[in-house]
C-alpha cells in the first residue's frame, strides 16, 4: 500500500523516497541505454552485411540474399514467440535461480527450432537449385547458431544486464569482419550467407560462456507446455510480422522482379538504424515495461507513450537527413542499388515512423501479456501490410509498394493504440497481476 500523510506529519520520509525514485529512474536510465548500445552494435552489423552484399554482388543478387534475409527473419519470430518472448514477460526481475532454469530451457528450445526449420530449409534449397537454392541452402545450415545467438541476447535483457548482450554483439561483429572477407573473394551469395551464419554461431558458443548456462534441448517440451498461454499466440503473433513482410517481399519479386526486392532492401538498409531497433525493440522495452508494471503500474501507458512517440521523431529526423544526403555519397555508399531506392526515402520513413509509434503500445500490450489483445492488433496490422505492400505494386510498381507499406503502418499503429487503451481501462477495473517466477 502506498503509505499515508496527514497535514499535521511530518514531510522528511518523503526525502527517501523521492531518493529512490531517481535512484529507480537512473537505473531504467541505465539499462535502455545498453539496450540502444547494443541495437546500436546489431544495426552496424546487419547495415555492414547489407552494404557489402549490395556492392559486391550487384542488384539481382542482393535481391537473392534479401529473400534469405526475409526468410531467416520469419524463422527468427518463430523462435522468438515460443522461446523467447514468454522469457521476458515472465522471467524480468526475477531470482537468479528462477531466471537460470528458465534461460536454459527457452534457450534450448530457440535451438531446436533453429534445428527442425534450418533441416527444412537445407532440403528446399537443395531441390529448389538455381540461384535461389543454395542461399537457402547455407541459411538452413547457419539458423541454429543464428536462434541460439538472439536467445542469449533476449536471456541478458530480461536479467537487466544489457552489458552482456551488447558484448555478444560485439564480439559477432568482430567475428563477421573476416568472414566478410572471405566471402567477397569467394564471390556468392551463398558464401555472404555462411560468412554472416558463422560469425553468428561464434557469438553464440561466447553467450555459453558469459551465462554460465547450457541450453537444455530436452527442456523444449517443458518450456512451451508451461508457456503455451502466451507462446502460441506469440507465435501467430510474431510470424503475422515477418511472414507478411515475406508475403511482401515473395509477391514484389513476382510482380515487378527480383530486382524490386533489393531495391526496397536497400532503402530499409538507409534506415537501418531504426529498422533494427523496431526489429528487436521487444529486448529492452517489453522488459522494462513489466518492471514498470510491477513497480508502478499507473505510469505504464506514459511510458509507453514517451517510448513510442520517440523512435517515430527519431525516425523523421533520420529521413530528413538522408534527404539531404549527397546522390555521390549515396552512390559510394549502395553503389548501383542508390538510384533506385533513394526514391523510397520518403514513403519507407513515413512507414518506419508509423512503425515506431505503434511499438509503444505493442510493449505495453507484451508486459501486461494482455496476448490476445497483441495477437489481434498484429493480424490486422499484418494484413494491412501484405494488402497495402501489394496492391501498391500492382497499381504503381515498387514506389507504389512503399506508399502502400507507409498506409498500412498507420493504420496498425492505431489499432495497437486502441487495444493498449482497452487493455489499461480493463486492468483499473478488474487488476489482476500477471506474474509468473517459477
Amino acid at each position: 500500500m502506498t503509505p499515508m500523510t496527514t497535514e499535521g506529519e511530518t514531510t522528511t520520509p518523503m526525502a527517501p523516497a523521492g531518493h529512490a525514485r531517481r535512484t529507480a529512474k537512473r537505473a531504467i536510465v541505465g539499462r535502455l541505454s545498453w539496450g540502444l548500445a547494443d541495437q546500436a552494435a546489431s544495426s552496424v552489423s546487419n547495415f555492414a552485411v547489407g552494404i557489402y552484399v549490395a556492392r559486391s554482388l550487384g542488384l539481382t543478387a542482393f535481391g537473392v540474399f534479401s529473400l534469405a534475409w526475409v526468410t531467416y527473419g520469419v524463422v527468427l519470430s518463430v523462435s522468438r514467440g515460443l522461446a523467447t518472448d514468454p522469457l521476458v514477460v515472465r522471467f524480468s526481475a526475477v531470482s537468479e535461480a528462477s531466471w537460470r532454469g528458465a534461460v536454459a530451457r527457452s534457450s534450448g528450445t530457440a535451438l531446436g527450432v533453429g534445428a527442425a526449420i534450418g533441416a527444412a530449409c537445407l532440403v528446399v534449397g537443395l531441390v529448389l537449385g538455381g540461384r535461389v537454392g543454395p542461399a537457402f541452402a547455407c541459411l538452413g545450415v547457419m539458423l541454429p547458431g543464428l536462434l541460439l545467438q538472439d536467445a542469449w541476447r533476449y536471456a541478458f535483457f530480461a536479467a537487466g544486464n544489457g552489458r552482456k548482450a551488447f558484448v555478444n554483439d560485439l564480439v559477432w561483429g568482430v567475428a563477421l569482419l573476416p568472414a566478410m572477407v572471405v566471402a567477397a573473394h569467394v564471390g556468392s551469395v551463398a558464401a555472404f550467407v555462411l560468412a554472416w551464419g558463422a560469425s553468428a554461431a561464434v557469438a553464440a558458443v561466447y553467450g555459453c560462456f558469459q551465462s554460465g548456462i547450457r541450453p537444455h534441448m530436452s527442456g523444449a517440451r517443458q518450456w512451451l507446455r508451461e508457456h503455451r498461454d502466451l507462446g502460441y499466440r506469440y507465435l501467430v503473433e510474431n510470424v503475422g510480422v515477418s511472414g507478411a513482410s515475406q508475403l511482401r517481399a515473395y509477391g514484389l519479386g513476382a510482380i515487378v522482379g527480383v530486382s524490386a526486392v533489393g531495391v526496397v532492401r536497400g532503402a530499409e538498409l538507409l534506415l537501418g538504424p531504426f529498422m533494427a531497433v523496431l526489429m528487436g525493440l521487444s529486448l529492452v522495452t517489453v522488459a522494462e515495461a513489466a518492471r514498470v508494471l510491477r513497480q508502478a503500474p499507473h505510469r505504464l501507458g506514459m511510458f509507453c507513450l514517451l517510448l513510442g512517440g520517440a523512435q517515430a521523431v527519431a525516425a523523421l529526423l533520420w529521413g530528413a537527413a538522408l534527404l539531404l544526403m549527397p546522390d555521390r555519397l549515396g552512390e559510394f555508399v549502395l553503389g548501383d542499388v542508390w538510384s533506385s531506392s533513394s526514391k523510397l526515402i520518403v514513403p519507407i520513413t513515413l512507414g518506419v515512423a508509423g512503425a515506431g509509434l505503434g511499438t509503444g503500445a505493442a510493449a505495453g500490450l507484451r508486459a501486461l501479456a494482455a496476448a490476445r489483445r497483441s495477437l489481434r492488433s498484429q493480424l490486422f496490422a499484418s494484413a494491412c501490410y501484405v494488402s497495402g505492400g501489394l496492391g501498391g505494386a500492382a497499381a504503381a510498381g515498387t514506389v507504389g509498394s512503399a506508399w502502400g507499406v507507409a498506409t498500412a503502418t498507420a493504420c496498425g499503429s492505431a489499432v495497437w493504440w486502441l487495444q493498449l487503451r482497452s487493455a489499461l481501462r480493463e486492468r483499473h477495473q478488474n487488476p489482476i497481476p500477471e506474474v509468473r517466477t517459477s
